[in-house]
């Protein structure tokens, strides 16, 4: 059994169990969360695609943590004008837990 959620702009197919890095969300770690944009669900029943998203259904999960990403350094540089900045960036983000795929 399988899901594909929607979070944070992006797409990711989940099952029970799985751990995953999304976008930061604004929960406390340890705390319960439930995602109701789930996209497509596959159970043993059959295969659900939803217009856009799947009526009834919905992902449990677990937030295990929130942090931030590796930095990742960007070079602004302006040609034969005797200009360029070093800027670094740290993407924040939320580590989960999937529980439970109900659907």
């Amino acid at each position: 059994m399988f899901a594909i959620i929607e979070t944070g702009g992006k797409q990711y197919k989940v099952t029970e169990q799985d751990i995953i890095f999304v976008e930061k969300l604004d929960c406390e770690e340890g705390a319960e969360l439930t995602i109701n944009e789930v996209v497509a669900v596959s159970t043993d029943a059959g295969f659900k695609v939803g217009a856009p998203y799947v009526e009834g259904a919905c992902v449990k999960a677990t937030v295990v943590k929130n942090g931030k990403g590796k930095k990742i350094y960007v070079l602004k540089y302006k040609a034969k004008k005797d200009s360029k900045k070093k800027i670094g960036h740290r993407q924040p983000y939320t580590k989960i837990q999937i529980t439970s795929i109900v659907g």
